[in-house]
């Protein structure tokens, strides 16, 4: 008899494993063994549930003669070698439905907090010290806010911006995206207006290091960054120098352009680069370590967008 097995790399939230047994799969969970292992024995497998674990290359595709889909749970698929999997007649399915109301809640929190200093003001109470005058915020009311990249994050933040009183605009490589919550303009017409930019966009060639010296000098305005994307998506060192010359007044940060790919940590061996050492001193800087997009509800949605599209095939 012909077994539909699905091997589960990273654990997920238990619907996973629940709704493919209804569907008649056999789910085996190895969060545990390196990927060679894992090549030994991939052949067996029609399905894989991965996080970050590990990249899925040619030679793992090679090996994973009878795969037909590969669920990522997450938003984005660059660990995986998407082209090559598509010739091998592989179904790829990503979730990015699933977390983009935390990725979108998260983003905003992240700016409000870095515009009215309360990461900073919270351990100054902590230690004893009591100042407001050197501690006043500034409002989002009034301001125009750029956001880059306009799926399902995008579009979430946006939505979230709602009722502050703002104009918030996008830029997007698709064309025709403007709805209620924002109006599509050129790159240049971003740049040239924003007084706040966040990023919501994938990792790609394009995207990559695509926030640097030259995209700083072009905007017009000392600006906010808030990035929950993507941390090769900026410049550290660029941004560094913008920050200490002024040209962007603090930034919110849930990735990092030093992340290992795994997003588990972050940092292949345990030296700090010189950027990165400043970001954590700097206090016009907020961090947080790759979790706009993990809240307890999402961990579900994302597993039941999984399930579902698995479902559709």
């Amino acid at each position: 008899m012909y077994t539909k097995k699905v091997l589960h790399l990273d654990s997920n939230h238990p619907l996973m494993v629940e709704e493919l047994t209804l569907m008649g799969y056999t789910n085996i969970e190895d969060y545990t063994s390196s990927k060679e292992q894992i090549e030994e024995r991939i052949d067996e497998y029609v399905g894989i549930i991965i996080r970050s674990r590990f990249k899925i290359d040619k030679q793992f595709l090679d090996r994973a003669t009878n795969l037909r889909f590969i669920g990522r749970v997450g938003a984005g698929l660059e660990n995986i070698d998407c082209e090559y999997a598509s010739t091998k007649g592989i179904k790829l399915i990503a979730g990015p439905e699933g977390n983009r109301t935390a990725v979108g809640e998260h983003a905003l929190g992240m700016l409000l907090s870095l515009m009215n200093k309360l990461n900073l003001v919270d351990q100054e109470i902590r230690n004893g010290i009591w100042i407001r005058e050197n501690n006043r915020g500034v409002e989002i009311e009034g301001k125009t806010i750029g956001i880059i990249g306009y799926g399902n994050m995008g579009n979430a933040f946006a939505k979230r911006l709602q009722g502050f009183d703002c104009t918030v605009i996008f830029y997007d490589i698709r064309e025709g995206l403007t709805n209620q919550y924002a109006k599509q303009v050129s790159l240049a017409e971003l740049q040239a207006q924003a007084d706040i930019i966040s990023l919501h966009t994938p990792q790609t060639s394009e995207t990559i290091d695509m926030i640097n010296k030259e995209f700083i000098n072009i905007c017009k305005k000392p600006f906010w960054l808030v990035n929950t994307a993507r941390g090769k998506s900026v410049n550290t060192k660029d941004l560094v120098d913008a920050l200490q010359e002024g040209k962007i007044k603090g930034a919110a940060l849930d990735v990092l352009e030093y992340e290992k790919s795994s997003f588990e940590n972050m940092f292949s061996d345990q030296s700090l680069p010189e950027p990165m050492k400043y970001l954590i001193q700097a206090k016009n800087v907020l961090l947080s370590p790759h979790i706009a997009g993990w809240t307890v509800e999402s961990k579900q949605k994302l597993a039941q967008t999984i399930i579902d599209k698995i479902r559709d095939l």
